[in-house]
């Protein structure tokens, strides 16, 4: 990394946090580390962070109300939650305060490590990726400003509004799979709760729409138990 990538960190046990810190700046991440929700905001205003690690239960300001104040001025910067609390309630309030991903205590460092790089990763690409207007689909092209989809023979089909988030959100992380809970966070942001049953119909409506054979996908794949994936088909 020719820039290093910066992390805020809020842990208030001290030895956890300076072991995360320790490994997070081996792996050559800048880290700033603190331990409570008043210095995590203050430092936030102060400086730019590409990832922050935010610790649920801290002194001062919880580590919910932190990501629900940087979420009001920031929607980009990835945010993870570490928490003891594991419940699916919890996880639920964690993602609905902005959350990228969530992590429960006790937990492994190399898993940590790992997330802490896709989550980055995922983010240096979606600055690539933001201003994508269009993407074209073998012989279809999507027009996500006008939720349109457009046949190399000039036909064109009307898409629907959860139709052109869902394909840009597979698009986005091309060749990535990408969890249910994802999709219900990026295109449904929880105000209804759809069915596996509903994911599955957009995707086979995708099928018949882009797949030269439906019954054996080339771009639109379900991950058995984990979500489904986009490939362009020629990687």
């Amino acid at each position: 990394m020719s820039v290093k990538q910066r992390i805020l960190l809020m842990e208030d046990e001290e030895h956890l946090l300076e072991a995360i810190k320790l490994n997070l700046e081996m792996e050559g991440f800048f880290v700033r580390a603190v331990t409570d929700g008043k210095k995590a905001l203050k430092v936030y205003k102060e400086e730019k962070f590409n990832l922050i690690i935010l610790d649920v239960m801290v002194p001062e300001i919880d580590g919910f109300q932190v990501a629900e104040t940087i979420r009001l001025e920031n929607s980009e910067v990835p945010i993870m939650f570490l928490t003891a609390k594991n419940t699916s309630e919890d996880r639920i309030t964690g993602l609905k305060k902005g959350a990228d991903d969530y992590l429960t205590k006790p937990f492994n460092l190399e898993e940590l490590i790992l997330r802490v790089n896709n989550l980055i990763k995922r983010s240096m690409k979606g600055d690539d990726l933001k201003e994508i207007n269009s993407y074209k689909i073998g012989d279809k092209t999507i027009y996500f400003n006008s939720f349109e989809l457009k046949n190399d023979d000039g036909t064109v089909t009307a898409l629907t509004k959860k139709e052109t988030m869902l394909l840009k959100l597979l698009i986005e992380r091309k060749d990535e799979a990408v969890s249910r809970e994802q999709i219900l966070e990026t295109v449904w942001n929880y105000d209804v709760y759809p069915s596996t049953r509903t994911i599955d119909n957009f995707i086979l409506t995708f099928r018949k729409y882009f797949e030269p054979d439906q019954k054996n996908p080339i771009y639109f794949h379900s991950i058995r138990g984990v979500g489904y994936k986009f490939t362009d088909g020629h990687s």
